[in-house]
């Protein structure tokens, strides 16, 4: 029926309360800045959220995600590229693993993933792509799955686009080479998620730990629990 499934991946592959976990990861990374001689760590943890919001307002096509937080970040930031990067290549290597401890696999997601894998049907990790490679590969081994087994995981370095702008999906479809119809998004978040329906695709709510901010005319295909999905998988994938 489909020959491609994108899964979100917080609240979605991976049971993760994310205000919760953004706390403690911008609390880690103030803390390890402190340590590394960082006097501003406060003022980092802003910029850090600020440039952010300037990546995912961003489309423009020629610059990956990655460039314009890099580009945003540095031309605000005190500490010149070649002083500070490495920072963020420690925090991701030494302090963001210590945030596994509040992410926890969800039941039955794994050996939906391997079944999928073995059945030949794309499947990209279509999370929003504000994130590096590196931190995205850990979520993934913290929901008890591989990493390899995808043919496509939207990190910052490979995209151009975030949700929920039309153009993230449609980036994914033109990597795939496939068309919006042949694809189904699956997800827990109404207005970053489902959205994809808007290109043509398919979609699957997932309701477990949905993220509705109401007001919107955004009806998915289909909804329910994980339970359900994977009811739902079995019979059409």
């Amino acid at each position: 029926m489909f020959k491609a499934v994108l899964f979100d991946l917080d609240g979605t592959l991976l049971d993760i309360d994310m205000n919760v976990f953004l706390e403690h990861y911008f609390h880690t990374m103030a803390e390890m800045a402190a340590q590394s001689g960082f006097q501003q760590h406060r003022q980092l943890v802003e910029q850090v959220f600020q440039s952010t919001g300037v990546m995912i307002a961003d489309r423009d096509p020629t610059s990956t995600n990655q460039d314009i937080f890099m580009n945003d970040f540095f031309s605000r930031w005190p500490y010149q590229r070649h002083e500070f990067e490495p920072f963020f290549e420690h925090f991701y290597r030494e302090g963001f693993p210590r945030l596994s401890r509040l992410c926890r696999p969800i039941p039955g997601v794994p050996e939906l993933i391997k079944g999928m894998a073995n059945k030949g049907i794309q499947m990209v990790v279509a999370t929003n792509a504000v994130f590096p490679l590196t931190a995205l590969q850990q979520r993934l081994q913290w929901a008890g799955l591989e990493a390899d087994v995808f043919d496509l995981i939207t990190s910052y370095e490979v995209m151009h686009f975030c949700k929920p702008h039309l153009e993230y999906y449609q980036e994914i479809c033109e990597k795939l080479q496939l068309k919006p119809q042949d694809c189904l998004m699956v997800g827990n978040d109404v207005g970053e998620d489902m959205v994809a329906e808007k290109l043509g695709m398919k979609t699957f709510l997932v309701e477990d730990y949905v993220i509705d901010p109401g007001h919107t005319d955004i009806r998915p295909t289909w909804r329910g629990t994980m339970r359900e999905f994977l009811a739902f998988a079995s019979k059409n994938l």
